[in-house]
């Protein structure tokens, strides 16, 4: 996909709602741009912002290690790993 300038290769582990009412997904980025500097590790992302999503038959083993089910960003949760 790509988010704010860059493409970004990640495995989703959570969707929902934050409490400003936009759509989220918590995901596990692998690889790609980075505003913050830090190109693989936890990050946020608004639905909203995302373009060019492309899904692959690529497949992950389950949640990383790090992953808390209880996303206090999120005040409602539709889907998880």
């Amino acid at each position: 996909m790509s988010y704010h300038g860059g493409i970004r290769r990640v495995e989703p582990h959570c969707h929902g709602r934050s409490n400003e009412g936009h759509d989220l997904l918590r995901a596990y980025q692998l690889t790609g741009h980075s505003q913050s500097g830090q190109f693989s590790g936890w990050k946020m992302f608004r639905v909203d912002q995302m373009i060019d999503i492309t899904l692959t038959a690529e497949q992950f083993p389950g949640p990383r290690p790090g992953y808390d089910r209880s996303d206090d960003l999120m005040r409602e949760i539709h889907c998880q790993v």
